[in-house]
């Protein structure tokens, strides 16, 4: 039995938003899709915890409302729906376990303020073994796609490219490889970023990267993108890829590269540190000051 795309479901916008982009992703993968709604979610102190009773009937509106919104799509989707106990995060991420694909939610807000992720989400995204994608609320089949002939919004147009960070110090083939496969699904092109800093030579030998010009530097962080992703165009002749290298911060590089994107990919490092899991300062900026969806994929 193929593993479903999963989507976590709560009744909010965010969570509607991110189910029918889940819809749309189970379609491209031939994947069933699964609503999970996860009970006593936020309890209210100051009144109590919800009975069960009402915790089912709330369970069983929000998932109600997100069978709508997936009928209302068209897609011909394997669908069901699950109820799962305790904490969100932890209902969650064992859900997750099971998935194909992971897709939560995340509020919109705007300006330079970025987008707030809960603290559900950042949880599930620091600790989970799957891909996850969080998506913001308001999205729709159209922002995946380019603008139609006037300008405006359009189904019927090709999509908007993939954007990969990538770093070139740790290349990682299942993060390189989810991005392939995405662009594929979506018949996009593939952007792949590597953002590279000006060193010091102190401390460096003689002829390393280093002590080249920042011209030079570039080209010879290009000629090592382009190595690493050799296979990969071989493994996915019919994906355009179109690589760049931008000196800068790698948070900032990705942010700015991301705007007008249908999809960012990033990775995470499933290494616990002492302190606990991390989504790791790039993935952190991605996810809050991104707008189109972003996928966090967790790698060794």
């Amino acid at each position: 039995m193929l593993a479903p795309v999963i989507v976590g479901v709560d009744g909010s916008e965010e969570s509607l938003a991110a189910t029918e982009w889940a819809a749309r992703e189970a379609a491209r993968r031939d994947r069933p899709l699964r609503l999970v709604h996860a009970r006593n979610r936020q309890p209210r102190q100051e009144t109590g915890e919800q009975s069960p009773a009402a915790q089912r009937y709330l369970a069983r509106r929000s998932l109600r409302q997100a069978e709508e919104r997936v009928r209302r799509t068209g897609l011909d989707v394997r669908l069901d729906d699950e109820q799962v106990e305790g904490p969100a995060t932890a209902a969650l991420l064992k859900s997750a376990a099971e998935a194909d694909l992971l897709v939560l939610g995340s509020r919109g807000l705007s300006g330079f303020t970025g987008f707030l992720v809960g603290s559900v989400a950042l949880g599930v995204v620091a600790r989970a073994e799957r891909p996850v994608v969080l998506v913001r609320a308001g999205e729709e089949a159209a922002d995946e796609h380019l603008p139609g002939a006037g300008g405006g919004a359009s189904v019927l147009t090709g999509y908007r490219e993939v954007v990969l960070g990538i770093d070139l110090a740790d290349p990682c083939d299942e993060v390189i490889e989810f991005a392939f496969e995405e662009a594929r699904l979506r018949g996009a092109r593939l952007k792949v970023v590597h953002a590279w800093r000006r060193l010091s030579p102190l401390g460096l030998a003689p002829g390393e990267i280093g002590l080249l010009s920042e011209p030079e530097r570039a080209e010879e962080w290009l000629g090592f993108l382009t190595a690493v992703l050799q296979v990969w165009r071989e493994k996915y002749p019919g994906v355009e890829v179109m690589e760049t290298v931008t000196q800068g911060r790698p948070e900032s590089v990705l942010v700015r590269a991301a705007s007008g994107a249908g999809l960012l990919v990033v990775g995470r490092h499933l290494t616990e540190r002492p302190a606990g899991p991390r989504t790791g300062p790039v993935a952190h900026a991605a996810i809050h000051h991104v707008g189109c969806p972003v996928a966090v994929v967790p790698h060794v």
